[in-house]
């Protein structure tokens, strides 16, 4: 086995089955992980340090027949082009195209809401994402705000992102938040247990109980909102591949 100087975080590495595996340090991990990139198509093993990436290395080799069934059960991308249907606000969505070079818009008729977009190819799809991502900032914006005002903390900057398969993350020195843009597809509650998770990063920057009981404080009991992206997260970091 390599020594832990030998690895680094970002260093990729084979696994039986021909799979991926990618390696990563979080200093706020409080053991070793593994996590599947569905976007990527490999598996992440977390460590919280450098030195105990040979760790994460040989706990991920002892799990790679449970990562090759994963990796083989990951959501097949859904193209985001026109008469798809998208999840949306915890629903779905129709895209349809309008011709011309119009940009994505939300219209509303006889058989409910729906995108329509001008466009054609990867451009049509640029429009969708734009109009998702302005929706979603939108949306967040406000959320964040109810919680900043809830625990009494000063205001932050908000970017949005597609960060692989995160959801957000919260730097409390910068004082800024980013968020995935693709949590617009979620229901409206889980969207603000997102936001509610990343206002409390300002209060404590791990996931200690202190930190889940200033959670609970926001959204009251936030498991099913967890449990919401578990199981539909890959559905959702799959739209658009």
């Amino acid at each position: 086995m390599k020594s832990s100087a030998q690895y680094q975080t970002g260093q990729r590495l084979p696994l039986e089955g021909g799979h991926a595996l990618r390696l990563s340090v979080n200093p706020r991990a409080r053991r070793i992980s593994i996590r599947i990139d569905a976007r990527k198509g490999e598996a992440v093993a977390i460590a919280p340090s450098e030195r105990r990436l040979a760790d994460a290395v040989a706990f991920a080799r002892s799990k790679s027949v449970w990562i090759a069934e994963r990796l083989a059960a990951r959501v097949e991308g859904t193209a985001l082009e026109p008469g798809a249907v998208i999840p949306f606000r915890g629903g779905t969505i129709r895209l349809e195209a309008t011709g011309g070079a119009g940009a994505a818009r939300l219209v509303e008729g006889p058989e409910g809401v729906r995108i329509v977009s001008g466009g054609e190819g990867e451009a049509f799809a640029r429009r969708v994402i734009n109009l998702l991502k302005r929706l979603a900032r939108e949306a967040l914006a406000v959320r964040t705000e109810v919680h900043l005002h809830a625990l009494a903390q000063r205001p932050v900057t908000i970017s949005i992102n597609d960060a692989g398969s995160r959801w957000g993350s919260c730097s409390p020195h910068t004082r800024s938040i980013r968020y995935s843009w693709r949590v617009i597809m979620a229901p409206p509650e889980v969207l603000d247990y997102l936001a509610a998770h990343e206002v409390a990063h300002l209060v404590h920057a791990d996931h200690s109980p202190a930190y889940w009981s200033v959670v609970k404080r926001l959204v009251g009991d936030h498991r099913p909102f967890r449990a919401w992206l578990r199981e539909h997260g890959a559905a959702l970091h799959a739209v658009g591949r």
